[in-house]
């Protein structure tokens, strides 16, 4: 090794040799504190040290730092090496920096300085050591101080490909990092053009820094389809020879592909037919190029092959307006389903999931059912199984509904117990969905509680009983199937459960026959008792007393049954009420009272199911079973799920709608709506119509809230919402440009909300403007409760809209979503000041040109009170400054609105006319959003 004073460093490889020759941890601890000390020493008291010794002590450091010991000092050092001009120092000095300092370091404003002065230098290998430094903290401080340096240098046309590459790629890290800090203005238009730069590797950065900000502003960006699409032609179109630095065994520029059919799948199919000509002929030459025989039999061919194929296929999916392509996407897929390829199997059913809910390739992926069945059979890897069971679901329509079904059913008996859940969910909506005897509908529902019984929940053993009882047809033959199934030796309980509720509704149907007569079912019944949970007993004995009521002879021997000390002294409260108040109830009532009060039960309201929302609960991108979606050629498809409503619990329900909580399980509607012969998908358990019943709308409940919103412009906290559902309530305090509310959600019903979520929207420019955090709440509420919800605000910039509180619950059955403006406005963020008359009117003629004023004359909606406008331009956060103005009548404020970019200086002029109950009120501030915002607010209230 040489020994000079070259890029060698012959101490630091000494050093690292000694470190290696160690024999044990304390020789290198020791080792390691002797060196420090030698460090800290030359740092504190040589003052002659060199660049290439500053150099050689940090790297020392640095690799004590990767050893896993802490460094505490030597930072400033590394400092002063960026501002070397050689690049080995640099570099040692921006790597230093980029392990060691952390973005809250104190040295970090020297840092940012140091780096703008390189990314202002000539010399590209600085600029692109201080990008790599950027990029690897990119921390919001740099953001913020770096955030309108290097856009300047992206579009520069003096900047060389690999800075502008390093440029992209860096600003792709702000922007994730602090997407609030980062505006690109008037650079947009020009780094969408970057698409039609000469050189791959800057496409390829610029390709990934446009799609991130595509999705933050779309509308800005739409120019970079046309340039996408013929960028992506050049390339597909392109030999071997065209791209040969870019191309990866045998497929050119696979990663650029990707990327920019990617970029593709954020907008609509373009509207321009020469454009979305070419766009097809580049998706149909990928198609051809799956086809033609491999180039090479390394994997890494077919990798990069078929990335670009599935990554097309997406965007043809995404696109669902060519037939021709569909159809050729799904044969395509089609080959894949037995590859060899786990990977490829995989890809190609949950690809083909997506295919079968457009009109134009659902009977293309019909086509491979056979494959599918087979791939759910003998497939050795869980996880492709499970997207065969997503597949068969998502093809299934009322041509193969019973094959399907029936395939599913047998498979479930063997299945892993990771996905028979979902498998139930999907067999019990297929089976309803797709029904048309629904004596095989319900033949199916037993045998999935018979096969699966754990994995099957209440939505899907309350929906049996929900057909049976709206369709006369088919409770006799329901009485009959229970009956025989509660008959085997082994009997899971959602089948006593059902069994139990459906003979106690419909047993008189069956019990001419001596096999099946009304004590052989009251013994089979209770046969299953004392194996039974605490809830389902409860359930039987409400049967007991239905049989009372539908077969007299058996009367003494059900009352025998209530009054024995195991039921009537039950340690369970809810068993012992039940077994006390039957008895007495088959005791001294009336035979009239008895078939009054125990009558059969009528249909339910129609209502839609709510086993689909159990799905989606599960897994939120399920697709209803058949459904095919029409073309979304003028919209970007996603995949649709119906919002249906859960249950509500059986036994929560008013008592107002039944005489006595006979059943346990259901409440009668005062007015049942018969259900339709095209649609049984109605709820079980139907609760209350009564709430919310003002606000429905097709099942989905909107509102606005601006009469509660305006309430709180000159005060932070009182009632937002309030109707017979729910109450919000807001609780907020304000300091600089910081916020926090408190939200209180209280249930004013008497039955559990669930499914609660609670988000906070901000769109378009307000996302930029206002940094939002909530809190995640609960999913339930229960009756008469209340969950509390925290919400961090931080004014950015000034604004003019407000938030939106998007609410979304399931309450008796029913979806509601709640739109509500949160009471988050500019003036929030404003504190009052005070000045002398000249420095006022001085402020206010400096404020003079016409984007800085906002004037308005508006009518008075009550009687001008003094005392009533001073109250409320203190809570408006302006206050009153007195003695200014040389009207007394006249009001003048100031205040200064705090932003985390700047502070904005208002000044407000108020000018009753008490005679013609007018106002003229006149805002003047340094932005002009401001002036109209205050003023529109204030014109609000008067």
């Amino acid at each position: 090794m040489p020994t000079g004073k070259g890029d060698s460093m012959r101490g630091l490889a000494v050093f690292i040799s000694d470190i290696r020759n160690c024999k044990s941890k304390e020789a290198e601890v020791k080792r390691i504190n002797k060196e420090l000390a030698n460090i800290r020493s030359k740092f504190k008291g040589d003052k002659t040290l060199d660049g290439y010794q500053k150099k050689k002590y940090v790297c020392k450091l640095l690799f004590i730092f990767l050893l896993g010991h802490d460094i505490d000092f030597g930072h400033m050092e590394a400092v002063n090496l960026l501002s070397s001009n050689k690049y080995t120092e640099k570099q040692i000095g921006y790597l230093f920096i980029s392990v060691l300092v952390g973005a809250n370091n104190e040295l970090m404003k020297l840092v940012i300085q140091a780096i703008k002065n390189d990314l202002g230098a000539r010399n590209p290998v600085h600029v692109c050591l201080s990008l790599q430094c950027v990029a690897n903290i990119g921390s919001r401080e740099m953001a913020e101080g770096l955030g309108n340096e290097i856009p300047k240098i992206l579009v520069s046309g003096d900047t060389i490909d690999a800075v502008k590459q390093s440029a992209a790629l860096t600003l792709l890290k702000l922007i994730r990092t602090s997407p609030d800090l980062i505006h690109m203005g008037e650079w947009a238009s020009r780094v969408v053009h970057l698409l039609n730069d000469q050189h791959m590797g800057v496409v390829t950065a610029a390709v990934s820094l446009i799609e991130t900000l595509v999705r933050k502003q779309p509308d800005e960006y739409k120019g970079c389809v046309q340039l996408a699409v013929s960028r992506l032609s050049r390339i597909v179109t392109s030999s071997y020879t065209d791209l040969q630095d870019y191309t990866y065994y045998f497929v050119p520029a696979p990663w650029l592909s990707v990327k920019l059919l990617r970029l593709l799948q954020n907008y609509p199919p373009p509207e321009d037919p020469t454009i979305r000509t070419r766009l097809t002929d580049c998706l149909e030459t990928i198609l051809n190029k799956a086809q033609e025989p491999p180039k090479s039999k390394k994997v890494q061919h077919s990798n990069a092959k078929n990335a670009v194929l599935f990554e097309a296929i997406y965007l043809i999916i995404h696109m669902d307006s060519d037939p021709n392509l569909l159809v050729r996407a799904c044969n395509q897929l089609g080959q894949f389903l037995q590859h060899r390829e786990t990977n490829l199997r995989y890809l190609a059913l949950e690809s083909m999931c997506l295919l079968a809910t457009s009109e134009f390739s659902h009977e293309a992926v019909k086509k491979h059912l056979e494959t599918v069945i087979l791939a759910l059979k003998t497939e050795r890897d869980v996880s492709v199984r499970q997207r065969a069971v997503d597949l068969l679901y998502a093809m299934c329509d009322r041509t193969n509904a019973e094959e399907i079904v029936g395939e599913m059913l047998s498979y479930l008996e063997t299945a892993d117990y990771s996905i028979r859940e979902e498998m139930v969910l999907k067999v019990a909506i297929l089976a309803e969905k797709y029904a048309v005897d629904y004596t095989w509908y319900v033949d199916i529902i037993l045998n999935l509680i018979r096969i699966a019984g754990d994995f099957v929940s209440e939505e899907v053993w309350y929906r049996v009983i929900q057909i049976v009882i709206n369709r006369d047809d088919v409770q006799g033959y329901a009485a009959k199937t229970v009956f025989e199934a509660l008959q085997a030796p082994a009997c899971h309980e959602n089948m006593v459960k059902v069994g139990g509720y459906i003979l106690g509704e419909f047993g008189n149907l069956i019990a001419g026959d001596p096999r099946s007569s009304p004590s052989v079912q009251l013994e089979l019944l209770h046969s299953k008792f004392h194996l039974c949970s605490a809830a389902t007993r409860g359930l039987l004995l409400s049967t007991y007393v239905k049989f009372a009521n539908l077969f007299p002879e058996i009367k003494s021997q059900i009352q025998e049954v209530f009054s024995t000390n195991n039921q009537s002294q039950n340690a369970d409260v809810e068993i012992q009420q039940r077994s006390i108040e039957y008895l007495r109830l088959t005791s001294v009532a009336s035979t009239d009272v008895l078939a009054t009060v125990l009558e059969e039960m009528p249909p339910f309201p129609e209502r839609e199911s709510s086993i689909l929302a159990k799905l989606k609960k599960k897994k939120p991108e399920a697709i209803d079973g058949g459904e095919v979606r029409p073309s979304q050629a003028s919209k970007m498809p996603s995949a649709q799920v119906n919002a249906v409503p859960l249950p509500t619990e059986p036994e929560k329900k008013p008592p107002e709608q039944q005489a006595a909580d006979l059943l346990g399980l259901s409440t009668p509607a005062t007015n049942p709506t018969p259900p339709s012969a095209s649609s049984v998908l109605i709820d079980v358990f139907e609760a209350t119509q009564a709430a919310g019943e003002a606000f429905k709308q097709n099942g989905i409940h909107t509102i606005s809230a601006d009469e509660g919103y305006n309430k709180f412009v000159f005060k932070n906290s009182g009632v937002l919402l309030e109707n017979d559902m729910m109450q919000i309530g807001v609780k907020s305090e304000y300091k600089r440009n910081f916020g926090r509310l408190m939200l209180f959600y209280g249930n004013k019903t008497t039955f559990q909300i669930i499914g609660f979520n609670a988000n906070v929207a901000a769109a378009g420019d307000l996302a930029d403007a206002l940094q939002i955090q909530a809190q995640p709440v609960e999913s339930v509420i229960e009756n008469n409760g209340q969950l509390q919800q925290l919400i961090n605000i931080e004014c950015v910039q000034e604004f003019s809209t407000a938030p939106v509180l998007q609410l979304q619950f399931i309450l008796s059955g029913s979806m509601h979503n709640f739109s509500i403006k949160l009471p988050v406005m500019l003036s929030k963020f404003s504190e009052a000041t005070t000045m002398d008359s000249q420095t006022f009117f001085q402020r206010w003629k400096q404020l003079n040109q016409n984007q800085q004023e906002c004037q308005k004359i508006f009518k008075a909606t009550k009687p001008i009170d003094k005392a009533e406008i001073n109250q409320k331009l203190v809570g408006f956060g302006v206050g009153s400054i007195e003695s200014i103005d040389p009207n007394p009548d006249n009001y003048v404020a100031a205040a200064i609105i705090h932003t985390r970019l700047q502070q904005i200086g208002c000044l407000l002029r108020l000018e009753p006319n008490s005679k013609a109950e007018m106002y003229r009120l006149t805002v003047r501030s340094t932005k002009e959003i401001a002036s109209r915002t205050l003023c529109d607010l204030l014109e609000s209230q008067f």
